[in-house]
C-alpha cells in the first residue's frame, strides 16, 4: 500500500522509511539538515557533482550515493532539489531506470516530490503508469547559504499540490516537523512563485536602487546602508504586523503632489517609469487606507 500518515517513519515494524534527496544545493542541504535535526530518516544525497553530494552528506550526517540508481533503489521518498530546468530530465532518468531495472528500481508505492516554487507536479509526466505518486513541496523561504539557511525553517510555511497519495505522505511528514502546510492549485504555481519573487528578490532590487541614489548624492554605500537600516527594518516590521495599508506612509499616501513631482524630476527616464508603475500600486493601497480622501491630483 502507499505510505500513510502512520507509516511515514516505518514501512513495517522495525523497518524505517528512507528519504533520498537528489540535488545538493542550498534548498536540498537546508531541508535535509532540517529533517535530520527533527529525527526524520534521510538516507542521503545524490548529485551529478560528487563533491556536492559528499559535502551535503557530511553536513547532514547521511550518505552520499554514487549514482541515481543507488538512491532510487534505497529510498521510498525521493525529493528532487535540482534547478527547475533539470527536474523533468531527472524524472525522465528515474523512469528509465525503473523500466531498465524493474526489480531494483521499481517505483511502485514510492513518493516523488520536488522543491520548485514555480513548477507544479505536472512535471512528473506519466507517473501514474509507474505506480508512484508525485507532488510539489515548496518552503516559502529564501535559501542564501547551503549550511546556515536551515536554521530559519522552523518559521516557514510549506505549500503543496499534487496527487492525493503523495500529498498525504508529505503533508504529514512536514506537519510532523512542526511546520504549517497550505495546499495550492497546480495551475497557480507560476503566479504564486512570482509573488514571492516580488516581495523578496524585487524588494532587494528596490533597496539597491535606493542605495545607488544615495551614493549619487555623495554618501558612501556603507553609510547609506546604515542610514536605511532603521527605515527598512521598522517599515517591514510594521507591514508584517499590521498589513500594507496600515503601515503605509509617505507623499503618495498624504496626497503630496509637490513632493511626488520633485521625485519624478530627480529621476532619469527609466527610473521615472519604475516610480510611476510602483506609485500606482502604492496609490491603490493608499485609497484602501483612506477611502474618503481625494487622490485625483496624484
Amino acid at each position: 500500500m502507499i505510505l500513510c500518515c502512520h507509516c511515514i517513519l516505518k514501512k513495517e515494524e522495525g523497518d524505517s522509511m528512507q528519504i533520498g534527496i537528489i540535488g545538493a544545493g542550498k534548498a536540498g542541504c537546508s531541508v535535509g539538515k532540517y529533517m535530520r535535526e527533527h529525527g526524520l530518516p534521510v538516507a542521503g544525497y545524490f548529485s551529478k557533482r560528487a563533491r556536492s553530494s559528499e559535502e551535503a552528506g557530511t553536513f547532514t550526517g547521511t550518505k552520499s550515493f554514487e549514482d541515481l540508481k543507488s538512491i532510487v533503489t534505497a529510498c521510498d521518498v525521493l525529493c528532487i532539489s535540482t534547478p527547475d530546468d533539470a527536474i523533468a530530465q531527472v524524472w525522465s532518468e528515474i523512469r528509465e531506470l525503473s523500466q531498465k531495472f524493474p526489480e531494483a528500481c521499481s517505483l511502485r508505492h514510492k513518493v516523488l516530490c520536488h522543491f520548485s516554487g514555480s513548477l507544479s507536479s505536472d512535471v512528473f509526466s506519466g507517473i501514474d503508469s509507474t505506480g508512484a505518486s508525485g507532488c510539489s513541496v515548496h518552503p516559502m523561504s529564501a535559501f542564501s547559504d547551503r549550511f546556515t539557511s536551515y536554521r530559519q525553517l522552523d518559521q516557514v510555511i510549506f505549500t503543496m499540490e499534487g496527487q492525493a497519495e503523495a500529498l498525504r505522505v508529505m503533508e504529514e511528514l512536514i506537519a510532523g516537523l512542526g511546520n504549517r502546510v497550505l495546499r495550492i492549485r497546480p495551475e497557480t504555481k507560476a503566479r504564486y512563485h512570482c509573488s514571492a519573487s516580488l516581495v523578496s528578490n524585487f524588494m532587494i532590487g528596490l533597496y539597491q536602487l535606493g542605495l545607488d541614489m544615495l551614493v549619487s548624492c555623495g554618501i558612501r554605500e556603507e553609510d547609506a546602508r546604515r542610514l536605511f537600516h532603521p527605515l527598512v527594518e521598522n517599515n517591514v516590521k510594521q507591514m508584517l504586523e499590521v498589513g500594507a495599508a496600515a503601515a503605509l506612509t509617505g507623499p503618495i499616501e498624504r496626497g503630496d503632489t509637490g513632493t511626488v513631482e520633485r521625485h519624478l524630476a530627480a529621476l532619469d527616464e527609466e527610473d521615472r517609469e519604475l516610480y510611476k508603475l510602483l506609485g500606482k500600486k502604492v496609490l491603490a493601497v493608499a485609497r484602501r487606507k483612506n477611502p474618503g480622501q481625494n487622490y485625483e491630483n496624484i
